[in-house]
């Protein structure tokens, strides 16, 4: 363990629950379904033809004309996130240094709606009709530089590409960054826009994606649920400000709650396929707690990556189980996808954020769309209904495609712990 300690102090979300933090939270909580029916694209093509889709996304009247033109939309999410959770944090770039600040953003897929957009323009009208602003829009690490250029910070600066692990590895860096004293203040979290063609067009052909609810979409993302039949795909953004707990106190900042600790591992067993067993992600959640100083006996909430596939499903329940221990049959585990779909590189934000209002809350999310539990599947998964419990520490698990697994241990701020 590190001496230095972070905190998170500021939350933005732009996602199919929500576009403030109190609309996101209220929406979980409640599990109110940001799932519809496809509507940005033609869904008829598709075998899956639902999604979760951010509604009510003006760039130009959050950003300006100029970064709406000029950037893709995960990049134009990403800005608009970054924005409100820098004001939510109480910061101000007259009163800290700007080489304190760093930005670590993760995304999936980056700029991919730019790439089959300009794609198309080169087959139709030649090569040379290329826009220039092609490559600079299609990057997956322009979400970081154009919110750094918008807040002036001068620090640490990367972006990280690990499939749907990509935003829990982003904030895993950032806790690095601020321990090792390359920042005192991280932006950070994921962004994500994959509604397009090729994207939905590739992950039906995998049949990654739920095709048996296309009329009843509310209800297609099933973690760990006995009719779970592939996940939702989403797009939305999610940032936390965090920073060092001495920096944001001596600043008089609100504190949401502590990130205690981080896990990473690799299976190295499949490029789509988790371990046998949930091993990899077992491992990762092992390390966090390590690295927390936390005892399985003291974790209360696991918010579970809970694709609503079958093979992930099944092997998180197993990789809680022997992280945890005789404690998984205490431990609520929960799956938020359940109402905002699978955001890909975002997803971990989104669930690093609403497992940090849930030990500030003492409200648990619920897994909503959860009815009967599918074979293996033998946890308390919080289903339909959300729980009040006055949580002091939980984990937050994210695996990406390769064998990816990250882990976040989070606390409960006090004020004295």
């Amino acid at each position: 363990m590190s001496d230095k300690r972070v905190v998170i102090t500021g939350l933005g979300v732009f996602s199919p629950i929500g576009n403030t933090t109190s609309e996101a939270w209220k929406n979980a909580v409640d599990g109110n379904s940001g799932v519809g029916r496809l509507s940005n694209i033609d869904p008829e093509p598709f075998t899956s033809q639902v999604a979760g889709e951010v509604k009510d996304f003006d760039p130009v009247a959050l950003l300006g004309p100029k970064n709406a033109r000029r950037n893709d939309r995960y990049t134009q999410l990403a800005m608009a996130a970054a924005e409100q959770a820098w004001e939510a944090s109480g910061l101000s770039g007259e009163t800290i240094d700007p080489e304190r600040v760093g930005v670590i953003i993760g995304s999936g897929v980056g700029g991919m709606e730019t790439f089959e957009t300009q794609h198309t323009t080169a087959l139709d009208r030649g090569p040379r009709r290329i826009s220039s602003m092609f490559v600079p829009m299609m990057i997956s690490n322009m979400a970081a530089g154009q919110v750094a250029i918008d807040l002036n910070a001068k620090g640490p600066n990367f972006a990280t590409v690990t499939a749907c692990a990509s935003s829990s590895h982003a904030i895993a860096c950032s806790v690095d960054s601020i321990r090792l004293g390359r920042a005192e203040v991280m932006v950070t979290g994921g962004s994500e826009a994959p509604l397009t063609l090729m994207s939905i067009g590739g992950f039906c052909s995998m049949k990654a994606l739920c095709t048996t609810y296309n009329e009843e979409p509310e209800k297609a993302s099933r973690p760990f649920d006995k009719d779970r039949a592939g996940f939702v795909i989403a797009e939305g953004s999610c940032i936390l400000v965090i920073e060092e707990l001495e920096h944001a106190i001596a600043r008089g900042a609100s504190i949401i709650a502590e990130i205690a600790g981080v896990g990473m591992s690799c299976d190295a067993h499949h490029i789509t396929a988790p371990a046998p067993g949930g091993e990899g992600c077992a491992r990762a959640m092992r390390m966090a707690m390590k690295d927390a100083g936390m005892k399985p006996e003291d974790v209360d909430y696991v918010n579970a990556h809970g694709t609503s596939t079958h093979l992930n499903d099944i092997n998180e329940t197993s990789a809680i189980r022997a992280a945890l221990g005789d404690q998984a049959d205490k431990v609520m585990v929960s799956s938020t996808k359940s109402v905002h779909g699978h955001m890909l590189g975002a997803t971990g934000g989104m669930e690093v954020m609403l497992t940090a209002l849930a030990l500030k809350n003492g409200i648990v999310p619920p897994t909503a769309t959860h009815e009967s539990p599918g074979e293996g599947c033998d946890l308390d998964y919080v289903p339909g209904t959300a729980r009040k419990a006055d949580i002091q520490c939980a984990l937050s698990n994210s695996l990406g495609f390769g064998g990816h697994n990250v882990c976040i241990a989070l606390r409960k701020y006090k004020g004295d712990n």
